[in-house]
């Protein structure tokens, strides 16, 4: 068996090619649109990213916050959400997964089996996701807000499961494991975070918490630069929102990690909740004004 130290740095190197390569693809299209007109930040998206981020750092979650205030703000279109924040939440995501991912006692296969399969899942699902239109976009990401609503009622009304206290899983137990790490994979491109979901998961199969924190972070370290690189190929994103998010974003998740480390975000879960499930209503009412709009212009 590969020794955890050993395995550990391997990922570290991994993901730093990983995020070269992401990098590489983004310089790439930000030069090739700076062609056309230029290429500036959004200021909201910026506002966006610190807040969002600062909050994830401290456990609360980005994806479904930084949807609810980009559909306030009418930031971005609905289209390209999903895109948008794949592309602009990767790197504070990357920066989060080397300031947290220490040597935490985890079974080594176990660790790189799962990221392996979310990093499949994601490639798979960004290549869909990509493809859909706007109105099934609308559909999926509410109803994906809607789930990120019901594990933040959870976590806050500690409905989560009990966590056991194995470092690793073998046999049927990691066959699960993969199987629904490559699932949120999948369902991460569509706006649903990884951490909460993955968390439960690891928790029913007996891992401890502690041993869950390097894979969930590594998995979303790991999947965001390969489903980035399919919305920026495909151009299904906004690259001055993503570029935003990603500006404001780093220096919050630092504030958060080195400065503030921790603080009672029991209220702020309870907000976040309300404001999720109301923006996911939206998406759902947005989808069948589409749909009904759609139908109707032909006749």
């Amino acid at each position: 068996m590969i020794k955890t130290v050993d395995a550990k740095l391997g990922l570290f190197i991994a993901l730093a090619l990983f995020t070269a390569f992401y990098l590489w693809i983004l310089i790439v299209a930000v030069r090739r649109r700076a062609r056309i007109e230029p290429v500036r930040p959004k200021p909201k998206a910026a506002a966006t990213g610190f807040v969002t981020a600062f909050f994830d750092t401290l456990g609360i979650g980005s994806f479904a916050t930084t949807t609810s205030i980009f559909r306030q703000w009418r930031i971005v279109d609905d289209g390209v959400m999903p895109g948008t924040l794949n592309v602009g939440i990767t790197l504070p995501t990357v920066v989060q997964a080397y300031i947290y991912t220490r040597l935490i006692p985890v079974d080594s296969r176990t660790l790189i089996l799962m990221i392996a399969a979310s990093v499949i899942g994601a490639w798979i699902g960004a290549s869909v996701v990509a493809r859909w239109p706007k109105p099934r976009i609308q559909v999926g990401m509410g109803t994906a807000l809607l789930i990120a609503a019901a594990i933040f009622l959870g976590q806050a009304l500690a409905f989560l499961p009990s966590p056991g206290v194995a470092l690793g899983l073998t046999g049927g137990r990691l066959a699960v494991a993969i199987a629904g790490n490559f699932a949120l994979g999948a369902l991460m491109t569509l706006g649903i975070g990884l951490y909460g979901p993955c968390m439960i998961l690891v928790s029913l199969l007996g891992l401890t918490p502690t041993a869950a924190f390097p894979i969930m972070m590594g998995s979303c370290a790991f999947l965001m630069p390969v489903a980035s690189a399919r919305f920026i190929k495909l151009d299904r994103y906004d690259i001055r929102a993503a570029l935003g998010l990603a500006l404001g974003s780093i220096p919050a998740v630092l504030l958060a990690a080195f400065i503030v480390k921790s603080l009672n975000i029991i209220a702020v879960r309870w907000l976040v909740i309300v404001v999720v499930v109301y923006t996911a209503f939206g998406l759902l009412r947005a989808a069948r004004r589409e749909r009904v709009s759609a139908a109707v212009a032909p006749a």
